[in-house]
């Protein structure tokens, strides 16, 4: 096929009528696909969670589709802009609750340049037949940027992690969250294609059959291929069930000062689970496999504080179950990790995970001499945490525990290679006390959600304060804590072994998906350079 390169004009952004008069203001001409871009990055903020809007994505993003569609690269760096700001301030707030307005407006500035970048080669393919298809692709090649720069990435915002509750969620398993997310994003841009497509058929301007067809498809095949991907999401046991415990034993206050409430928050959690062995002794609930415990639920180095050592050991024997402890610990080279400690009834501590995937600007200050010269905010992290090397894989009461440590559950890589390397299920201990009740809570179990149905496992998030929760390998939440109240989960949870098709193939749909990217826009320039040659003959 040959592509087309004659440009939209300015006032018919759908691209229906290219050489109808243009009525209006310069200036309200412009201003109304800045409003719309704007409009639509906060539709797709709506879409995600706490809210269960999932499908609010598609109208979002055929939004997106009307203000890029036949635009020139210019026009898309501006609107994909004001898109990415419209999104992500709104989606990324929780950044600013402790430490201000200027390192959240800065982060979501930063991403939004990437989004920026993403619609400017958007606007490029849309004069390329089944230009949804160069899109979509182009879209999951920008996540895939900002997952990984700079300072190891920032996945937050993924699309494909609004979409816990939607009908596309089982492409997950099929190939991660880069399936998922061009499926939503082929689907979204094809919906506004099937309906400017119809309103040129409706203005006698018909378009060709094919190019009728294809956009039907793009609609339709990402939904058939959702339902046809049913089939690998089962929450069905395959190796037996595990009873696993959860303890939420909350902390004094929120905010950044939980660190330095270390034995308070330490004691709270011994607490909890005393109740715990309680209520199993009580025969209230049944007596657990393990215990599993969240991040930062000992600060207090148990490796160095015989007083916390001690009353960890206590809580461990009266149990008589293993423990995993979330701990601040310190080495003797000097390094300072957030790890996991694998604590025995019998033995006591006999394995550690430390989290691999630390968070710049809250685990570590990166070009700290430069950034200490414009922000004073720097002093609270007065030591940068160590990075762990190996994937944390607990066998616990002869259970495989994958262990993905808060911030690492964005990470594909980090949930991945714990099922790789035989996870039955996953825990992803977290801390969420320094963000309050803001929506960084439910954003990151929703993650959780994904990536259950992604590898086939049941996950368990153990938080600090709150929402703790159990979620069975399809993604349903079976139990939950409230936010800052103490309490403890019970569960039979199945295990698993099979791996899902996403496992399995890891990195490589989207890495298909990213040289599908970069054709779609070589050819978009290729066909827009000869365009601009062939006018200036």
């Amino acid at each position: 096929m040959t592509a087309t390169t004659t440009p939209t004009d300015a006032a018919d952004p759908t691209g229906l009528r290219p050489d109808a008069p243009r009525p209006g203001s310069r200036l309200a001409r412009a201003l109304i696909p800045a409003a719309v871009a704007v409009l639509s990055g906060v539709l797709l903020y709506v879409s995600f969670p706490p809210r269960t809007l999932w499908w609010l994505a598609l109208p979002a993003l055929a939004l997106l589709g009307w203000c890029l569609h036949g635009r020139t690269w210019r026009g898309g760096l501006g609107l994909g802009f004001l898109f990415g700001l419209g999104f992500l301030l709104p989606l990324l707030n929780w950044t600013g609750v402790e430490v201000g307005s200027v390192p959240w407006i800065a982060l979501s500035v930063a991403e939004a340049v990437f989004i920026a970048a993403v619609c400017a080669g958007i606007a490029v393919v849309t004069r390329l037949p089944a230009w949804p298809v160069w899109a979509a692709a182009l879209w999951i090649a920008g996540e895939a940027a900002r997952a990984r720069v700079p300072f190891g990435g920032f996945p937050w915002g993924k699309l494909a992690f609004g979409q816990a509750d939607g009908v596309f969620l089982p492409l997950a398993a099929l190939g991660g969250t880069p399936v998922l997310g061009f499926a939503l994003v082929l689907c979204g841009f094809g919906l506004y294609e099937v309906t400017r497509l119809a309103l040129a058929h409706r203005a006698a301007r018909s378009p060709s059959a094919a190019a009728a067809a294809v956009a039907v498809l793009t609609v339709l095949v990402p939904v058939a291929g959702a339902f046809a991907a049913k089939p690998l999401v089962s929450d069905k046991a395959e190796d037996g069930t595990a009873t696993v415990a959860l303890i939420q034993g909350n902390v004094p206050r929120a905010g950044l000062d939980f660190n330095a409430q270390r034995r308070a928050v330490l004691d709270y959690h011994i607490r909890e689970t005393e109740r715990l062995a309680a209520r199993v002794k009580a025969g209230k609930v049944p007596r657990p496999d393990f215990v599993l415990w969240p991040e930062n639920s000992s600060d207090v180095d148990p490796f160095r504080s015989p007083d916390a050592n001690a009353d960890i050991d206590r809580v461990v024997k009266e149990l008589g179950v293993p423990l995993s402890v979330g701990g601040v610990v310190h080495r003797a080279d000097g390094g300072l990790y957030n790890e996991q400690i694998l604590w025995d009834p019998v033995k006591g501590p006999v394995d550690t995970y430390d989290k691999r995937q630390i968070q710049p600007f809250g685990e570590y200050i990166p070009m700290r001499s430069l950034v200490s010269k414009v922000s004073a905010d720097v002093g609270m992290v007065r030591q940068d945490f160590s990075r762990g090397h190996r994937p944390g894989v607990f066998t616990m009461a002869g259970t495989e525990v994958g262990i993905a440590t808060c911030y690492e559950a964005a990470f594909d890589w980090a949930v991945r290679d714990t099922v790789t390397h035989g996870a039955e299920m996953i825990s992803v201990p977290s801390n969420n006390a320094t963000f309050d009740r803001s929506e960084m809570t439910y954003q990151q179990l929703a993650m959780s959600r994904v990536r259950a149905v992604e590898h086939s496992r049941s996950v368990t998030v153990p938080v600090t304060s709150g929402v703790s929760a159990v979620i069975r390998p399809d993604g349903r939440i079976v139990q939950k804590t409230g936010m800052f109240t103490p309490a403890s989960l019970v569960d039979d949870v199945p295990l698993r072994t099979s791996q899902t098709p996403a496992t399995r193939l890891g990195t490589l749909p989207e890495a298909l998906l990213v040289v599908l990217a970069a054709a779609g826009l070589g050819w978009g320039i290729t066909a827009a350079v000869r365009g601009r040659r062939g006018a200036a003959v």
